[in-house]
């Protein structure tokens, strides 16, 4: 039987997390996959330490820092596998992540993607859970036509290559490259949750989504207005113009809510428990309703948890007021989460 999946890891200066990654990659219990690895310009010695990995899975290709999106453009181009299970360089593949992925490929052919649970790594007592949408492809659509993004990991991912090539691909150095690309697929194929913990995400206050938190907030609003444009047939102003007014949209208490909480996660696995209270403290100080619906989601996963703001709204503020209220009109309805 051919290959399924080429794992994609792009790596720029992975070190120190990146020799555990490997190895919960190479330790899977379903071993036959290609593991492509990118490094992106590395000047940390990553690049040193992936020569010396003799195991004949390893394709490692090199380039000079292109960024996030260009590399995994290119693992889209080059992966020889119908399937890319996309992984980053400081998380962890926990051993039947492909075992499950392929059972469910085999069971869903047809799917544009696959993706799971995942939790923090190294989990201790007193962290969150990750936030993630659950429910079959159908409701999926529902809350992606309704103008709402969807709360996936993107380390728990497995693309269809040439579905994913189909849509575009990834777009954008903004940060969202992921939440951009889940709504394209969303709308076009089915996408599976698989309901089990696959994946730990590594608190790490290095990675580019911790020191880019507003920015990366500001442009989720965008890849949310870019859904809403599409679903309602306009062409949609670029990200220069509509910045400003998305920045000044930016729910600042829901913003001060998630940077406290994900101080506090990292402190608590550091076993810093009296930074990791205050964090907490912090956290319900700034949005009390917030931080009261988080704990409800920790204690109740909801199954159609989403994100971003009213899609009406959104449309207002950047501009489009000639069909917010058609929008309003025509939205599918969705429950409250």
């Amino acid at each position: 039987m051919s290959q399924l999946i080429t794992v994609g890891l792009p790596v720029f200066n992975g070190m120190p997390y990146l020799p555990e990654t490997i190895a919960s990659l190479l330790a899977q219990t379903h071993e036959d996959f290609t593991l492509l690895v990118i490094d992106d310009g590395s000047t940390d010695g990553s690049l040193q330490y992936l020569k010396t990995i003799k195991d004949p899975r390893l394709q490692l290709h090199t380039q000079q820092n292109a960024g996030i999106t260009s590399t995994l453009n290119r693992m889209l181009q080059i992966a020889r596998t119908p399937w890319l299970a996309r992984h980053d360089a400081d998380d962890i593949a926990y051993p039947r992540r492909f075992e499950r992925t392929v059972e469910f490929i085999r069971r869903y052919p047809s799917a544009g993607m696959f993706y799971s649970d995942a939790d923090y790594y190294p989990m201790k007592k007193g962290q969150a859970k990750f936030r993630s949408t659950r429910g079959d492809p159908h409701k999926l659509r529902e809350i992606t036509r309704a103008g709402y993004l969807l709360a996936i990991c993107h380390p728990s991912v497995t693309l269809n290559i040439q579905k994913a090539r189909s849509v575009g691909g990834y777009r954008f150095d903004l940060h969202v490259e992921d939440v951009d690309l889940w709504w394209r697929m969303a709308l076009d194929f089915d996408i599976h949750y698989i309901p089990e913990v696959l994946v730990g995400m590594r608190q790490n206050q290095a990675s580019s989504s911790w020191r880019n938190l507003e920015p990366q907030a500001v442009n989720a609003l965008y890849a949310q207005y870019l859904l809403v444009a599409s679903l309602s047939n306009l062409a949609p102003r670029s990200h220069e113009e509509v910045y400003p007014l998305l920045f000044d949209m930016l729910d600042r208490s829901k913003l001060e809510l998630k940077r406290n909480l994900r101080a506090a996660n990292f402190q608590f696995s550091q076993a810093r428990h009296a930074q990791g209270l205050l964090s907490i403290a912090r956290a319900f100080f700034s949005s009390p309703a917030g931080f009261f619906a988080r704990i409800h989601y920790g204690l109740f996963p909801q199954p159609n948890v989403r994100n971003g703001e009213d899609p009406a709204l959104l449309l207002a503020r950047c501009g489009d007021r000639g069909i917010e209220a058609q929008w309003a009109w025509c939205r599918p309805a969705l429950p409250n989460p």
